[in-house]
């Protein structure tokens, strides 16, 4: 086109073709800053998501550890650990952007973001970094070197570790023209200014996923190591706690996390190896002399297959072989302890004593009807003691004493819809489902009737509600909730029905919305 000598139409034609050209760069500028805008939008809700997500995971995990400190504790610690690294991190990025877009007259007009001045001014002075982009540097190998340390004390956690370091790395890069450039260079520096505020973004979107990922792996490893043979216990059950010479001793062996399906290899007890006809439904039924008179002991060990390798469970246990009658047989009938509110049903007796010729008397304690029952009904204080005497045939007396710790009634589990902690429902199934209560492992009939509770959606405001149903204003929060919301019932209330003895809080239900 810049050949030869031109007439005015050609001239006119190509210079039509440059600003054509031109205007098409323009346009496709344009369409690039305007699609890492809404990439940021994008990522931006994402992140907000992920943050509610997180703190209700987080205090989910707080909820537990507060029950069982013991198991849920360092779980919580580590997790607290994390999340205050991701915090800092995220909090400071928050700034940073806030002081990027400080200028900009309209933040969400991404075309007019196509300058990378302001990095550029902060962070470089020719081929050498500022404090400011020193900095940025800085609080990434903050958050990566602080989040792989936590991690280092658990191996199950060294790919999580891994991931960490990679996708936080600030080493050199080479360029697609294989120079090696220093990483924030390649990065940011002569980018525009959206392009840069999308990256900080995506940083951000990166250190959730980071929290999110370390939260589930520890919960789900720590479930893992409490469903292992490891954590089972082999325990004693002897039929009565003496026998006299002569008397074949009578009891069984138990796990003390019973599984019907569960039958060992191979069961040794008191140097013999015991046969499968003895090992039935994760029991194993014991059957031999007593022995002389004195303390005697049983002991041995279980031994399972998992995970192709031998795991042995030991297991030791005594019981008395007596003469004659000279202590009492005092148990409670259905746990070691005895609770207030609710009538504990007992047995009690002199082995070698006739039921009339046994007396026993504690406060709260009465006799009801059948040999050797009655019922303790404690009242204030934590033990209580229970005196026993008997008259043997010769007329002597004998007696004995047995201390018993005294419990409350231990804190219901929130349910909603009979299903315990949390659910995955459709919205309509929620908005006519019921709250409810459930005592979990313990051993009474007490129905227990939910008298309030507080509604929570995200977003929206708490919402406390009478009764076990959704209220009227219950119900138009949860209509503003969206599909994988989880909506929360908090603050549960509950009662004995005729009982006037006072319950705790139950435990929160959270709900997945599926719809």
């Amino acid at each position: 086109m810049a050949g030869g000598k031109l007439s005015a139409r050609q001239k006119m034609i190509n210079l039509m073709y440059l600003i054509f050209i031109a205007m098409l760069a323009l346009n496709m500028s344009k369409e690039v800053l305007s699609a890492f805008g809404l990439m940021n939008e994008k990522l931006t809700k994402s992140n907000e998501a992920a943050t509610v997500r997180n703190s209700q995971f987080f205090a989910g995990l707080e909820q537990q550890a507060q029950d069982n400190n013991l198991k849920y504790g360092p779980l919580r610690d580590q997790a607290a650990q994390i999340s205050g690294y991701a915090n800092a991190f995220n909090t400071y990025l928050t700034d940073l952007k806030s002081q990027m877009t400080a200028k900009v007259e309209d933040p969400t007009d991404y075309e007019i973001m196509d300058k990378g001045d302001f990095l550029d001014n902060s962070w470089f002075k020719g081929d050498k970094l500022k404090p400011e982009g020193e900095a940025f540097l800085a609080e990434i190998a903050k958050f990566r070197d602080g989040v792989g340390a936590v991690l280092a004390t658990n191996p199950d956690m060294a790919g999580i570790a891994k991931d960490v370091a990679d996708k936080f790395a600030t080493d050199p890069v080479k360029n697609r023209d294989n120079n090696t450039m220093r990483w924030l260079d390649y990065h940011y520096k002569g980018f525009p200014l959206v392009a840069s505020l999308t990256k900080m973004t995506q940083l951000q979107a990166d250190v959730k996923t980071t929290e999110s990922e370390v939260l589930s792996s520890m919960l789900a490893g720590k479930l893992k190591v409490e469903a292992s043979l490891t954590n089972f216990e082999a325990i004693v059950v002897a039929d009565k706690t003496a026998f006299f010479n002569g008397e074949n001793f009578t009891g069984k062996i138990i796990l003390g996390k019973k599984d019907n399906t569960l039958t060992a290899d191979k069961v040794v007890v008191n140097g013999t190896e015991l046969s499968k006809e003895a090992m039935k439904a994760g029991e194993t039924f014991l059957d031999f002399p007593a022995g002389a008179v004195g303390e005697r002991s049983v002991k041995g060990e279980f031994t399972f297959k998992e995970g192709g390798e031998d795991i042995v469970i030991p297991f030791e246990s005594t019981y008395a072989v007596v003469p004659k009658p000279n202590s009492a047989t005092i148990s409670a009938d259905k746990m070691n302890v005895v609770y207030r509110g609710v009538p504990n049903p007992m047995t009690i007796s002199f082995a070698g004593v006739s039921d009339n010729n046994v007396s026993a008397s504690a406060p709260g304690l009465s006799k009801t009807s059948g040999v050797g029952k009655y019922i303790m009904s404690p009242g204030t204080g934590k033990e209580v003691a229970i005196n026993v005497t008997g008259t043997l045939p010769d007329g002597t007396k004998v007696s004995d004493r047995a201390t018993f710790r005294i419990k409350d009634i231990p804190k219901p589990t929130g349910t909603f819809n009979g299903q315990q902690d949390s659910a995955k429902l459709p919205k309509s199934n929620v908005e006519i489902g019921k709250v409810g209560a459930l005592l979990v492992d313990f051993d009474f009939n007490l129905p227990l009737t939910i008298t309030s509770f507080t509604f929570k959606v995200p977003g929206q405001p708490s919402v406390n509600v009478s009764g076990n149903r959704l209220s009227s204003q219950a119900k138009s929060a949860l209509r503003k909730a969206r599909r994988g919301d989880n909506v929360q019932f908090i603050n549960i209330k509950a009662k004995a029905s005729g009982n006037a003895i006072k319950i705790k809080t139950v435990s929160p239900v959270i709900v997945e919305l599926s719809n």
